[in-house]
C-alpha cells in the first residue's frame, strides 16, 4: 500500500481522492489517498508529520498551501520554478522534490480534445498563480507567442519582464483589455477567477468569433459565464477546466506510481457527478 493525500484549506470539496482512487483502479494500483485540512499557518508542519510516515511518499498541494509547499522543497523541476509554485510533492532520496503539473493539466486536456498547439497564438487572461502555471507548458509545445492581458497591466507587464530574462526566446508580451481590441488569437484562455463570479473579462465581443478553442480554467456544473458569452459570439469550440483538473492529477499520479494513466473515463465520471 502507497499512501498520498492532498492539503488545503477548504479541503472538503476536493476531487482528488475520487480521481485518484479511478487511477488506481485503471492500473491496478492499491493506494490509500486522503484529503488533509492543513491548518492556515500550519502546512509544512502537516506535510512533515504526513511524509515522516515510510509508505507516504506523494502528496498534492491546492489553494492556499502552493507556495508554502514551493518554499520548503528540497528539489524542484523545471514547471515548479516557472511557475514559483508546487503542486505536487514527491519523497525521494535527495529530500522533498516539488513540481507543478498546472499547466501540465491544460496541455493535457487540450491535447485530448485534439486542439493545435504548435504554432498558435495564445491570449491569457489574468497574470495571477494560475496564470503563471501554463506559461512554461504552453511554451513547450511550440506555440507562437502568448499575450497576456489583466486589469492591473503592471503586474503582467513585470511577469513578463521576469520571465524574459531567462527564456528570450518566447514571444511573451502583455497589456491591458483594450491592447486585444483589433487582435485574433487562436486559443483564449481566461486564467481569473471571474466566473465563479458568474462574471465576465471586459473584451471587445470580435475576440471570440473566429478561435479555434475558448478555454476557462474555472468549471461549474452549468457552463460558466465566459463560455456562454462565447457561445453568444458565436464561438461553439468551448472548454471548462474540469479536464485540467484531471490532468494535472494523471501527471501527479505519474510521477508518483510510473503509471500513465486514461483521463477520458474518469473525466466522463466526473462530468456525470457534478451535473446530477
Amino acid at each position: 500500500m502507497q499512501y498520498f493525500a492532498v492539503f488545503g484549506n477548504p479541503i472538503a470539496q476536493s476531487k482528488s481522492p475520487a480521481i485518484h482512487q479511478m487511477f488506481a483502479e485503471q492500473v491496478k494500483v492499491n493506494i490509500d489517498y486522503q484529503a488533509i485540512l492543513a491548518p492556515l499557518a500550519g502546512f509544512e508542519t502537516s506535510a512533515e508529520a504526513f511524509f515522516s510516515q515510510p509508505q507516504h511518499i506523494g502528496a498534492n498541494v491546492t489553494m492556499p498551501f502552493k507556495h508554502d509547499a514551493f518554499a520548503m522543497c528540497s528539489v524542484l523541476t523545471d514547471e515548479a520554478k516557472l511557475a514559483q509554485a508546487v503542486n505536487t510533492l514527491y519523497k525521494t532520496s535527495e529530500g522533498l522534490l516539488g513540481h507543478n503539473t498546472d499547466g501540465l493539466g491544460l496541455v493535457q486536456d487540450l491535447l485530448r480534445q485534439q486542439i493545435t498547439l504548435k504554432g498558435q497564438r495564445i491570449l491569457v487572461i489574468g497574470a495571477g498563480g494560475a496564470a503563471k502555471g501554463i506559461l512554461g507548458p504552453l511554451f513547450d509545445q511550440g506555440i507562437h507567442s502568448l499575450h497576456m492581458i489583466n486589469r492591473n497591466v503592471k503586474r503582467a507587464k513585470e511577469l513578463v519582464s521576469q520571465y524574459m530574462s531567462g527564456k528570450p526566446d518566447w514571444k511573451f508580451t502583455a497589456g491591458g483589455f483594450d491592447s486585444v481590441n483589433h487582435e485574433q488569437y487562436d486559443i483564449i484562455i481566461n486564467a481569473t477567477s471571474l466566473s465563479m463570479n458568474g462574471e465576465i473579462p471586459n473584451l471587445s465581443n470580435h475576440i471570440y468569433k473566429d478561435a479555434a478553442c475558448i478555454y476557462d480554467m474555472v468549471y461549474l456544473k452549468e457552463p460558466t459565464a465566459f463560455l456562454k458569452h462565447a457561445y453568444q459570439q458565436g464561438n461553439q469550440n468551448l472548454s471548462d477546466g474540469l479536464g485540467m483538473l484531471v490532468g494535472q492529477a494523471a501527471k501527479s499520479f505519474e510521477l508518483w506510481t510510473g503509471q500513465v494513466v486514461d483521463t477520458t473515463p474518469v473525466l466522463d465520471v466526473l462530468r456525470k457527478q457534478i451535473q446530477s
